[in-house]
């Protein structure tokens, strides 16, 4: 299975200043990016879609950015305030940013302090429906120390406290252009919604929403030798396949975003050797919930919940490991996403610095392992009928997902392959829009879980895992006092699992933060309440003369774009 592989920088030190000093801003000529969903807004406050989100990051920035490894790297400042170096107060309470001196807006102008602290109170105006208000979460000021010194203030310690004005969905907007537009008049600022004075390395010359956006070099970037492309011409609009097409057959275009196309399809465009098809993975993760309690109808009300009890067998982590091993997730991964699926065995799959390897057994498939747990867990096949049983109750599982080509395809793999262990499956779909539809009147939601296991995908926001990994708490679980309403899906409850998830929400240092959401995925794994089976990632493509190129699913595709170049 071939991975993203990012482009290397060449030479060594000396060659790069040599090459730095040849460089010049806008010589590579035209960039043409195609999105096939066509962006409304170049105010990514105004819209929580990816599409505006990623076109306004060629011209908007926020003080630091995620990178292609989720690591947050500078943009506007030169340094990552931590506690170490003063930038993070003792107490957690607030973290302070340095901008980088003699930075220029695109139209000339110093950015400053006052920048930052109008894009916090634009944002967090009542009337004015700001889609990135999360991103401001627990901020009670943002302080212009001076010229180029900000202060964010929160009402309590924050352990992670990198959320605003970080990452392309929390960039600096510009004072002077946006002063007329907060609270209900925003939407109504058509021309600084449609040509936002930014730092980043283009700025907007036409903007036809829905449609077409022109761009030229931004003349007061801050590196004189960057961007590489005098203009852009971002196209949006059709659908993934002809996005697809358009660089690895036609090489009309540069760059083509999000294609969700049949992995083999992309494999015979990509054989034209125009371009090339990269992936990047973030956090998202096709998974099996392993219900913890008993779904059987006779229970009524009780039905997949506490009170009604736990589940007959899947509360036993030796069968659950064993239907974990009986799987191939290779063949998985080969016959149902291509280059954008991975194996893997955790529900934290990313970033790195929180990956654990303590379960990587799962893959590899060990049909002989899982035969010996299920004998062990006593589970024989005592009437010879090939599906096991034990105390009069065979090994029979209800497995449902929603409805998708894809999805049904891994049920009927697995089917096949838990049959192989003597494991009865029935296999079920439901519509999605049921499915995740939340109603809490309707037997058929994710929520309600009327299975033994049921699979689909999740993840989170950011690189930061510690509102995700408290999702399984005790306090999440979905019931009919809560309307069904809670992100613990399997039921699982364990109050020493509870107590990391509250040492993390105390813990600032880095590495304890990481330590402690591997021994939460480990507990969860191992425990036998989910099983990983594909670390699911982003597909987009490239022209074979476009270098400098590095997927990235933590921030904006196009977060590196200033340093994209034409191959001579």
């Amino acid at each position: 299975m071939k991975l993203l592989k990012t482009l290397l920088l060449a030479g060594a030190a000396s060659t790069m200043m040599a090459n730095v000093a040849m460089a010049e801003r806008g010589a590579d000529g035209q960039l043409n990016i195609i999105y096939w969903q066509a962006p409304s807004t170049m105010n990514p406050y105004l819209s929580g879609g990816t599409k505006e989100i990623e076109a306004a990051s060629l011209v908007l920035e926020p003080l630091a950015k995620y990178d292609e490894v989720g690591a947050l790297v500078p943009a506007l400042v030169d340094e990552i305030p931590t506690v170490a170096n003063g930038g993070i107060s003792e107490d957690l309470t607030s973290i302070t940013w340095k901008l980088k001196e003699g930075l220029l807006w695109s139209d000339g102008t110093p950015v400053t302090a006052e920048d930052a602290r109008f894009t916090w109170q634009y944002c967090t105006d009542p009337a004015g429906g700001c889609a990135q208000l999360g991103q401001f979460e627990d901020v009670k000021d943002v302080v212009a120390v001076d010229e180029r010194t900000i202060r964010i203030e929160f009402t309590k310690p924050k352990p992670h406290p990198y959320g605003p004005l970080t990452g392309g969905q929390s960039p600096v907007i510009q004072k002077a252009q946006f002063a007329d537009c907060t609270g209900a008049k925003a939407p109504e600022c058509t021309e600084q919604n449609f040509n936002p004075v930014g730092t980043g390395p283009f700025s907007v010359t036409e903007f036809k929403p829905n449609d077409v956006i022109q761009f030229a070099a931004n003349q007061n970037y801050r590196d004189p030798a960057k961007p590489a492309f005098a203009t852009v011409l971002f196209k949006g609009g059709g659908d993934a396949a002809s996005a697809a097409r358009s660089v690895l057959e036609t090489g009309e275009f540069d760059y083509a975003w999000n294609l969700q196309v049949e992995p083999e399809i992309l494999t015979q465009m990509a054989a034209a050797g125009k371009g090339m098809v990269v992936s990047s993975f973030g956090t998202s993760v096709e998974r099996m919930m392993i219900n913890q309690t008993n779904p059987d109808p006779a229970l009524g009300d009780k039905r997949s919940t506490r009170e009604g009890g736990a589940h007959p067998f899947l509360t036993d982590p030796k069968v659950v490991l064993a239907l974990s091993l009986a799987i191939d997730r290779d063949i998985l991964v080969e016959a149902g996403y291509g280059a954008a699926g991975r194996p893997t065995c955790n529900v934290l799959p990313a970033p790195a610095v929180y990956a654990s390897t303590a379960n990587d057994e799962c893959l590899t498939q060990n049909v002989d392992k899982a035969k010996a747990l299920l004998e062990e867990a006593g589970w024989t096949d005592s009437d010879g009928d090939g599906i096991r049983d034990k105390d009069g109750m065979k090994l029979s599982v209800l497995y449902q997902t929603s409805t998708n080509g894809v999805r049904q395809g891994t049920q009927a793999l697995v089917k096949q392959m838990w049959d192989a262990i003597g494991v009865e499956t029935e296999l079920r779909n439901i519509d999605a829009s049921v499915f995740f539809g939340g109603d809490p009147s309707s037997p058929d939601t994710f929520q309600k879980f009327y299975a033994d296991i049921e699979m689909y995908t999740n993840n989170f926001n950011g690189t930061d895992p510690e509102k995700y990994m408290a999702s399984w708490t005790c306090s999440n679980i979905p019931s009919p006092e809560n309307g069904w309403q809670g992100q613990n899906i399997p039921r699982y409850c364990d109050p020493a699992y509870d107590a990391l998830v509250d040492e993390m929400g105390k813990t600032a240092d880095p590495a304890k933060r990481a330590e402690l959401a591997k021994k939460m995925n480990d507990m969860l794994m191992q425990g036998g309440v989910i099983i990983g089976l594909v670390h699911r990632g982003g597909v987009s493509a490239h022209s074979n003369t476009l270098q400098g190129v590095k997927m990235n699913e933590w921030d904006s595709e196009l977060w590196n774009a200033a340093d994209w170049t034409r191959k001579k």
